[in-house]
């Protein structure tokens, strides 16, 4: 039997498991919802699990303040072994045997802290010409890559047991993880892949906040729909102003406004009667609209017409 859609906002904080793509999660979990309209935060590779926000009805809107957040992940890389894809899905191309002390481990893994430059994996979404990078390795194409500056913030060592690391790795946008370990094996002078990837954090948001599909299913309606965060909580780093009707209905027309808030220049989150209604943007003393909710500019061009 075939689900209505319907309207519904928010977001959801998944726990995605192995194997799926991060695009047949979200369409999963919109199914379930019985969603009109769904977007998750950024992907993640089937082979990794943890935490993907799923983003509901107007939460698409701002899904993009996740997109440059910082992202921390626990991983599990393998030394003494190369594969063709840089993790435990490709082809080993090399072995090496492991003789490495802890102390080793540690100052290898500090050299990694701060500002690095990684070069990305053919195995990626990259697109080069119009076309990601995993459709030419697909067909044996190789295209050279430019080195990118990425930030590790953190970088710790949870176990080290003979050939198998773990570290939890708190890091900047773009950082390749997999390429990450082939890095760290390259150091170490014995080689290494990834073997797992658990993201666990995503700025503010936390991995033991999530859902897993096993325990949505279990749950009626409205106990899955009590597990959505409101739209604002993507933007809890942005400062916050108080619109009073007459600023809430000019800014819903797309009207700049003339505003001394003290704060500075850049977004900020706009409310209305202590609601949520959408973000602005300040340049000086002018407040202009940036993305506001859709209920908000129809409820302006209503009360316009009275």
């Amino acid at each position: 039997m075939t689900r209505n859609k319907r309207p519904l906002d928010g977001v959801l904080l998944f726990d995605k498991p192995l194997t799926l793509s991060s695009n047949t999660a979200l369409q999963k979990v919109r199914r379930l919802f019985q969603a009109e309209k769904a977007g998750h935060t950024g992907t993640l590779d089937p082979l990794a699990t943890g935490l993907l926000p799923v983003c509901f009805g107007e939460a698409t809107k701002f899904s993009n303040a996740l997109l440059d957040a910082d992202k921390t992940y626990r991983a599990l890389v393998k030394l003494g072994q190369t594969t063709t894809t840089g993790d435990a899905e490709g082809e080993i191309t090399g072995t090496c045997a492991v003789a490495l002390g802890e102390e080793q481990i540690r100052a290898t893994l500090h050299s990694f802290l701060g500002e690095i430059e990684q070069i990305p994996p053919m195995h990626s979404a990259i697109k080069h010409q119009g076309k990601p990078l995993y459709e030419y390795i697909r067909k044996g194409e190789t295209i050279e890559r430019e080195s990118r500056r990425v930030i590790i913030h953190e970088l710790v060592l949870e176990r080290f047991a003979g050939d198998e690391l773990e570290i939890t790795v708190r890091c900047s946008k773009g950082t390749y993880i997999r390429t990450m370990a082939e890095d760290i094996g390259q150091a170490l002078g014995c080689g290494a892949h990834l073997q797992g990837l658990r993201r666990t954090a995503i700025a503010r948001f936390r991995l033991e906040d999530a859902c897993t599909w096993e325990q949505l299913e279990a749950m009626t309606m409205p106990e899955r729909e009590a597990c959505l965060l409101p739209l604002d909580c993507l933007l809890q780093d942005l400062p916050m102003l108080d619109l009073d009707e007459v600023q809430v209905n000019r800014i819903a027309q797309g009207q700049r406004l003339g505003i001394d808030t003290g704060l500075p220049d850049g977004k900020v989150r706009l409310y209305g009667a202590g609601k949520f209604i959408g973000v602005g943007e300040l340049l000086g003393r002018r407040l202009a609209p940036d993305r506001l909710l859709s209920g908000v500019a129809k409820g302006a061009a209503c009360a316009d017409k009275l």
